[in-house]
């Protein structure tokens, strides 16, 4: 990736002012929100508006993944064996970190659709 980018930028998007970089930056934000998003002409038309879906999206997904590492173990402590409830609190904690990395690119990627430029500080 460009050095022109700021941390947490994915790598699925293209630096901004690169060939297409805001086609790369749709088509990433469309594939992390439900499928049904694509129907919506306003977020194709408006980049900016689907990254505050996306990140709407990713922050109610990163609730959900934060309540169900807290509250499984007790939960389901009668419908599972201990290893599939050590497993689902694992999948849980890579759920949630995958969310929040998520979260953080649409944030950088955000503010590129914005107009904001990143300069990096030494």
């Amino acid at each position: 990736m460009a050095a022109s980018v700021p941390p947490g930028w994915p790598e699925q998007v293209r630096p901004p002012g690169a060939p297409d970089w805001e086609a790369t930056a749709v088509a990433w934000l469309f594939d992390l929100v439900p499928p049904d998003y694509r129907a919506h002409t306003v977020l194709r038309r408006y980049p900016v508006l689907l990254a505050r879906f996306a990140g709407d999206h990713l922050s109610a997904g990163l609730q959900a993944a934060r309540e169900g590492w807290r509250t499984v173990r007790v939960e389901m402590a009668d419908h599972l064996p201990p290893d599939a409830i050590e497993a689902a609190v694992t999948a849980y904690e890579r759920e949630g970190a995958r969310l929040a990395a998520a979260a953080r690119g649409v944030v950088v990627v955000s503010g590129a659709l914005r107009g904001e430029v990143w300069v990096p500080r030494l």
